[in-house]
């Protein structure tokens, strides 16, 4: 078969052209380190790769949550584990308040010790993160959650939104506390807190409420003491109130009551009333707990008698229990910081793990094995060479040579 001229320069041309296309293209491959330069090239590998990459990004995002996540309940840790500590060194000047050779002198020293104490508490728990933004305010974190009122008193104006953070594909975790949860509540656990009304004049002092059956009827329910005539009767706080119990008082001796039992000793005087209440309805805001604290004891004893030194016990002992509920609630949820910690440290070596997975699975799919694209980078170019020299000499031949 006769072949022309120009067929032959054509074809010839064609093949040089795409041996030097698919020689740039192995040349491009190796400059730039991976397997494929458009989707064409491998439109599987390229799905899977944008796939992986999607992931990565994703791990990334999380992973960036986790920090800012872990950075907010470090902090809250650290405010928490300051809260813990004031509360325990006011228990700890509420017992040496209860010293009866103290003076009324060494009394106020101990309220201005512990009213310092309460600013300190205040503070913690107006903290912010750093940013601007109030760790215990709930939602509302653009301003402090406690403010001081006209009256005396700190108020919680934040709310009990919790801020959730997507810290893993399937795991959003609270990165905060609100402040009423920290410290205005109790644990369900908490127990009964007594308490003297503020208009007893006797010299009755109540000791622990202590719990005996938990399954006796009336149980959970708040109760009050009230003396007449040297007797007693306990009532439920309910609306009517119901009697449980009465009988000729006796100091000292035990009151047993809807699974309690409680001591009473001195003398109580007609009218006197007593409250026992659940630790969640005795008034669960640390605040106003530490508030009273502080104005018993600012007050004198010296010529008050017998029944201000009743007052000041009485008012000591439903201190201490509340500051005691209090300390325990602060721990508790210092206690699910931690583990919400823990589990973050868990969560960024599941994150890192993948994240290796994903980068190595990505790296097998895009980057180029750099021996095979060499040992191809060589033969196309020897490919080149040969089909040039070939055109070269094919293309010098003629029939006037012979001639």
């Amino acid at each position: 078969m006769r072949i022309s001229t120009q067929s032959f320069f054509e074809q010839s041309q064609s093949a040089m052209g795409s041996q030097q296309l698919q020689l740039f293209r192995t040349q491009q491959k190796i400059a730039t380190g991976r397997n494929f330069l458009t989707p064409s090239d491998d439109p599987v590998g390229a799905a899977r790769a944008l796939n992986v990459s999607q992931a990565l990004a994703e791990s990334s995002q999380y992973a960036a949550s986790r920090s800012q996540a872990m950075a907010l309940l470090t902090r809250e840790e650290d405010a928490l584990k300051g809260a813990a500590t004031i509360l325990q060194n006011v228990k700890q000047l509420t017992v040496q308040a209860g010293n009866g050779t103290l003076s009324d002198a060494d009394r106020a020293s101990l309220a201005t010790t512990i009213q310092s104490s309460l600013d300190q508490l205040v503070s913690l728990a107006n903290t912010d993160d750093g940013n601007g933004q109030f760790l215990f305010a709930g939602y509302k974190s653009g301003s402090a959650p406690f403010a001081l009122q006209a009256g005396g008193g700190y108020q919680y104006v934040g709310d009990q939104g919790q801020r959730l953070m997507q810290v893993d594909v399937a795991r959003q975790m609270p990165a905060t506390d609100d402040g009423r949860s920290v410290f205005q509540s109790v644990q369900g656990s908490a127990g009964y807190v007594a308490s003297a009304a503020a208009a007893n004049t006797g010299t009755g002092v109540f000791g622990p409420a202590r719990v005996t059956d938990a399954t006796a009827a009336g149980y959970g329910k708040d109760f009050s003491i009230s003396f007449a005539g040297g007797n007693y009767t306990v009532s439920t706080q309910d609306t009517p109130p119901a009697v449980v119990a009465s009988g000729a008082f006796s100091a000292g001796t035990p009151i047993s009551f809807g699974g309690l039992q409680i001591s009473i000793t001195g003398a109580p005087a007609d009218g006197d009333v007593f409250d026992v209440s659940t630790a969640r309805n005795a008034g669960t805001d640390i605040f106003a707990a530490i508030g009273e604290l502080v104005g018993a004891l600012n007050k004198p004893l010296t010529g008050g008698g017998a029944d201000a030194q009743a007052e000041l016990l009485n008012a000591l002992s439903t201190a201490n229990v509340k500051l005691t509920n209090a300390h325990d609630n602060v721990l508790t949820i210092r206690s699910s910081v931690g583990s919400r910690m823990n589990e973050l440290d868990a969560l960024n070596a599941g994150g890192a793990a993948r994240q290796l997975m994903d980068k190595s699975y990505l790296s097998e799919i895009e980057d180029l094995d750099y021996y095979a694209a060499l040992s191809e980078f060589t033969q196309r170019q020897t490919a080149l060479q040969a089909a040039q020299q070939t055109f070269a000499s094919l293309g010098g031949i003629a029939l006037f040579k012979y001639l």
